[in-house]
């Protein structure tokens, strides 16, 4: 059986809901009647549970034999696979790979391979819902630019959505990008972009459900580099 953890990012949260929940539930016991207690007590308790949930964290190591696999860097569901235009950071064009997370998936992010940080920043935005196109470049968003061994370069966006207010990258300019590692945790629904080089070999299809750090989502080809 996997270990199953609570996340860092959301110690603080539980905690300050279990005593928010203590103190509504016992105020409600000494003014109101047992069926409103019983109650409050059943809905406070299944809204302890959901944040519970999504704040897990599951521990995932995953081994590979090869340092050209790109692994899922989130859990969710494939929305995008096709060809587009870079113009932010890369200025090429690229293969853009979107996973969109709904509030019911972990929502921590791996970072999906190994090498050096070039850039990590985070940029102030809109929240429309993480389906739209455009919400990769006009979302709340931060960028986590990638070299591998292999002098490719990967991006990775983390989006936030309609729902999602808060993201957090863990990832620094200059670090390195370690496999089996967090790169960030993105708050409620949301949605992670990443871009590949042209001629990637993709082991997925649109609609596709992904896990994070466990599915192999392609293979860099670094014949054209």
């Amino acid at each position: 059986m996997k270990r199953v953890r609570i996340h860092r990012e959301g110690r603080t949260i539980i905690i300050f809901l279990v005593l928010l929940i203590f103190i509504i539930n016992v105020a409600i016991y000494l003014t109101s009647p047992h069926w409103v207690f019983a109650v409050t007590l059943v809905i406070t308790a299944i809204l302890l549970c959901f944040v519970t949930f999504f704040f897990r964290n599951p521990v995932r190591i995953l081994e590979v034999d090869d340092p050209n696999f790109i692994i899922a860097p989130a859990d969710g569901r494939v929305v995008v696979i096709e060809e587009t235009d870079e113009n932010e950071v890369l200025h090429e064009r690229c293969l853009q790979v979107s996973i969109f997370m709904s509030p019911f998936n972990v929502h921590a992010n791996w970072y999906p391979v190994e090498g050096r940080v070039l850039r990590s920043e985070h940029q102030k935005g809109r929240h429309k819902s993480a389906w739209l196109p455009k919400s990769s470049t006009e979302n709340e968003r931060s960028l986590i630019l990638i070299e591998t061994e292999s002098h490719v370069k990967v991006l990775v966006r983390q989006v936030a959505g309609a729902m999602a207010r808060r993201i957090v990258t863990y990832a620094k300019a200059g670090g390195h990008a370690q496999r089996n590692s967090h790169l960030g945790f993105i708050k409620l629904g949301s949605r992670v972009d990443m871009y590949l080089p042209l001629g990637t070999e993709m082991f997925v299809e649109i609609g596709e459900s992904v896990v994070g750090n466990e599915t192999i989502l392609a293979i860099l080809n670094t014949e054209k580099q």
